[in-house]
């Protein structure tokens, strides 16, 4: 939830996210399908509020979540709902970027959402006082750093590494991904793409979905336990529009 990259390369889709949180929390089961307003979705559960920072429909939608909007806020005492149960609000509704336009976010902690829905790409934002919602370009690459952890200049060097990387390879594969998120400053625990702070906050897991024509995979990577899960499926047309 706090490091998403988007690639589109060859005529896929490949949306990677690492999961930073502090190491006293529950570890989140790894990703299953769970009926959700109807709606089959997969994605890893955070048994703490039983919601997800990363969710997959069966239609091949995806939304992703980073705590924090465009810089660090004041942190308060008691929210009305975790982001992570928004997440499967927005997710499960018959389409999300019209469940997001409706929503009620008050008393809701900031986020960013990266939703990829029907081959559309948006960047949603709360700040506890409005939403923000941008459309990108697909045939771009993208890279978003939380906020809550990563000052401005961090987010540029990291955004900097994130090119960089990119302009090295001639196709960018699934695999690629996985390394640059797994190995990116490696020595580098405070901001590297995998980090360690002190004991406390650790990066804890990297899941990615890769979309090909009619076909999704899935992939979790349990870094505190070091396993792999993976999820393979034919996207369901979505009949509900």
């Amino acid at each position: 939830m706090c490091t998403v990259s988007f690639v589109a390369s060859n005529g896929k889709i490949i949306l990677t996210s690492n999961r930073d949180e502090k190491i006293i929390r529950p570890n989140a089961v790894e990703p299953k399908i769970y009926i959700v307003n109807n709606k089959n979705i997969i994605f890893p559960k955070d048994p703490k509020a039983g919601g997800t920072w990363y969710a997959v429909t069966e239609t091949a939608n995806v939304a992703v979540l980073l705590n924090g909007a465009t810089k660090k806020h004041q942190l308060k005492s008691k929210y009305r709902k975790s982001r992570g149960l928004i997440l499967l609000d927005i997710i499960s509704g018959n389409s999300p970027i019209e469940t997001w336009k409706n929503i009620d976010l008050r008393e809701i902690e900031p986020f960013t959402i990266v939703l990829f829905q029907e081959n559309k790409l948006y960047q949603l934002r709360w700040n506890e006082v409005e939403k923000e919602t941008i459309n990108l370009r697909i045939e771009e690459n993208y890279i978003w750093s939380s906020s809550t952890l990563y000052p401005k200049a961090i987010r540029e060097k990291r955004t900097k590494w994130f090119y960089e990387f990119l302009n090295s390879k001639t196709t960018i594969s699934a695999d690629d991904m996985i390394h640059f998120h797994r190995h990116t400053e490696s020595e580098n625990d405070e901001n590297g793409l995998v980090i360690n702070r002190n004991e406390t906050l650790k990066t804890l897991s990297i899941t990615q979905t890769t979309i090909d024509e009619n076909k999704i995979n899935m992939n979790y990577f349990d870094l505190i336990q070091t396993e792999k899960f993976e999820n393979n499926f034919i996207i369901i047309k979505n009949t509900n529009l």
